[in-house]
């Protein structure tokens, strides 16, 4: 589970100001994590979504994530809603139990480090969507390991 403790631990530094300790990440972070790798996932992988970013006027904010050796610009809340439009992010809070507000301030404060992390030397890897696709896998696993 090295990619997927790896993102929560990059993701949680990022967000929460400090690491985890070994592989106890903190419960909370994985509907976040899980929300942000479905916003990538439904927006055409990384590449789809730093175009979006780019149409809606915040291309340099998206390169930033993808760029090695830079700080990642951060993003708010109402410019995630400008690029992906209140429709996607109602869709994912309505699957999370939260308001859309909420879930897009949440998913514009984990994207960056995301993003980030699954382009460590500054390219988008051609597996990405796979790599997207089996961390997503494993946090249903999980999810459903604690429900059962």
């Amino acid at each position: 589970m090295g990619l997927l403790d790896g993102l929560l631990n990059n993701v949680l530094g990022q967000v929460m100001g400090g690491g985890t300790q070994g592989s106890g990440a903190p419960q909370a972070a994985n509907p976040m994590l899980q929300m942000v790798l479905q916003v990538i996932q439904q927006n055409g992988g990384i590449g789809g979504l730093l175009q979006q970013f780019q149409q809606a006027g915040h291309g340099q904010a998206a390169q930033s994530w993808v760029r090695a050796g830079t700080p990642n610009v951060p993003i708010n809340a109402d410019i995630l809603q400008q690029v992906l439009g209140s429709g996607a992010l109602s869709q994912i809070a309505q699957q999370f139990g939260m308001s859309p507000q909420a879930a897009a301030s949440t998913v514009a404060q984990a994207l960056p480090g995301v993003v980030d992390h699954l382009t460590p030397d500054g390219t988008i890897p051609a597996d990405h969507q796979d790599q997207v696709s089996q961390v997503l896998a494993q946090l249903q696993a999980m999810k459903a390991s604690r429900a059962g």
